[in-house]
């Protein structure tokens, strides 16, 4: 596989947000977590340090509840049954709860999204071909969902991706494993700490 230089990486968060991982976010207060999860940022923050040290980029998905008149928001039918405590006002474009956590803060590329796959219908192929991003290393959650999706429809653009395995997280093991097992025929399956070695 081609050496990509740390210059042309970005290592892309996938709605790593406060509304999904923050306890007083809009999942926090549903309660609807899992130990997994919360512990990424802490997990994700020494790369995510040692990529703006040697020069990469960081990117980020914003999972994005659009509003209409009075600040509604567009919720689809499915979102709605799955997730019947979303909202007015949560993960609304600039709010703190839209943001990336304060751990992994400040993204150079965030991006906000509609679904599940961070390339449907954004503007996130347009600003990693912009900014010369050939090699992507994923994490976020969920790993069945959102990073999935996002994976395959970088792969199917020619990026260069890595998953890292530890640095995604699911509801439950049994989904983050099968996910990781489906995605390593389109994507490199690395660790945190390989990556962080390659670093340093």
């Amino acid at each position: 596989m081609e050496q990509v230089p740390i210059s042309q990486t970005a290592l892309l968060l996938c709605d790593l947000q406060n509304d999904f991982i923050h306890p007083d976010g809009a999942y926090g207060r549903a309660g609807q977590s899992a130990a997994s999860i919360a512990a990424l940022p802490a997990r994700l923050k020494p790369l995510a340090d040692a990529m703006r040290a040697k020069g990469g980029w960081i990117a980020s998905t914003h999972f994005t509840l659009f509003t209409g008149k009075g600040g509604e928001p567009f919720i689809d039918p499915h979102l709605r049954t799955l997730r019947p405590f979303l909202k007015k006002g949560d993960f609304v474009m600039g709010s703190w709860g839209h943001q990336v956590v304060e751990e992994l803060a400040p993204s150079d590329l965030p991006v906000e999204k509609v679904g599940y796959d961070a390339f449907y219908a954004t503007r996130l192929e347009w600003i990693l071909r912009k900014v010369g991003i050939r090699k992507l290393q994923v994490a976020g959650i969920v790993t069945n969902g959102g990073v999935s999706s996002t994976v395959r429809g970088a792969h199917v653009r020619e990026f260069q991706v890595t998953v890292l395995e530890d640095g995604c997280a699911a509801f439950t093991q049994e989904l983050h494993d099968t996910a990781i097992a489906a995605l390593r025929p389109v994507a490199e399956i690395s660790t945190v700490a390989a990556e962080l070695a390659k670093l340093r």
